[in-house]
């Protein structure tokens, strides 16, 4: 769908945030964020994630029909949400990594922002890559679902688990093998020199734990949207946009994320729930909208539900 200015508006408006971000928010120097400047960074995002699918609608409206410009915003609009939706398991990955290292608050967004962007060129390249196997070989989106469709109930079924301990990790133990690492943060450094030499530093640690949990988390999302569409334009915008805000989202969430106890069970029935229409494609169409309400009630019914069964902890005082 995308013409060569679409794919050259998106990146103007992505780049120009990202720049105000850089320029006049500090994003990539040590900056605390406040719970107020989150919720503010939360809503710009999704809201101009929602004027550029406004955009396209109307574009396609003139160019293409109603039908069709409908059908593809429905679809950007319940990639957007699949995607904000099994990202949030990053938030509690990332609350995981910067306790270990024990990343104080006013780091952790320089270390997401070069998390998020590597991120991006990493996800361009998994989108694309899946589209031309698709295009190649169809039989690829019946092994995306059984794989959703397994991972989903493993999640779903699996026991509780204890995964704050990075001590025992083989990928950290590898890192520190093959790096010079300083044991103690050097401010807002990833690498530092001593004695002519290149160290890294704890934070640079976070940030590759930062990018490989993302690479993981991305092989489940990315199938997901292409039960949606395999629309390169759309699978693409569509997930930058959602990961963009995931930065601001992180801190926005961080403090209330014990709070989310459903969420896992309503990503898992989500990851099944697409699974199932992918495996099933060539026997039913599942209209997109009815796809985009299972999987919007899903995620409120688990948000919700989390939210009542905690209210107690909610109402505890602050210390």
């Amino acid at each position: 769908m995308g013409t060569w200015w679409l794919w050259s508006g998106f990146l103007v408006i992505v780049l120009g945030i990202l720049w105000i971000d850089l320029k006049f928010v500090g994003g990539g120097h040590s900056h605390k964020v406040s719970v107020k400047e989150a919720g503010i960074w939360t809503l710009v995002w999704i809201s101009v994630a929602m004027l550029f699918n406004l955009g396209v609608w109307f574009y396609l409206k003139q160019t293409a029909g109603l039908e069709v410009a409908n059908q593809q915003g429905l679809e950007f609009l319940t990639a957007y949400l699949i995607e904000k939706a099994l990202a949030v398991d990053n938030v509690f990955v990332w609350l995981m990594l910067f306790s270990y290292f024990a990343i104080p608050a006013e780091l952790q967004r320089r270390v997401l922002l070069y998390g998020v962007l590597g991120a991006i060129v990493m996800r361009a390249a998994m989108v694309f890559g899946g589209t031309w196997l698709i295009n190649q070989f169809h039989w690829v989106l019946y092994l995306f679902g059984a794989f959703l469709l397994f991972t989903g109930a493993k999640m779903l079924f699996a026991k509780e688990e204890n995964e704050t301990d990075l001590s025992n990790s083989k990928l950290l133990d590898w890192l520190r093998k093959h790096l010079r690492v300083v044991k103690k943060l050097q401010g807002e450094h990833f690498v530092v020199r001593r004695r002519g030499m290149l160290f890294a530093t704890p934070l640079l640690l976070a940030l590759i734990l930062v990018e490989i949990s993302d690479i993981i988390f991305a092989v489940d999302s990315i199938p997901a949207i292409f039960a949606v569409t395999t629309d390169p334009f759309i699978v693409l915008t569509s997930n930058i946009f959602a990961i963009m805000g995931l930065r601001a989202m992180y801190f926005l969430l961080a403090g209330a994320a014990e709070r989310f106890v459903l969420l896992k069970y309503g990503l898992a029935l989500i990851l099944m729930f697409i699974g199932t229409k992918m495996l099933l494609l060539d026997i039913y169409h599942l209209p997109i909208m009815l796809a985009l309400a299972v999987i919007a009630a899903i995620l409120l019914i688990s948000v919700l539900g989390s939210l009542w069964l905690t209210r107690d902890k909610g109402k505890q005082p602050q210390a």
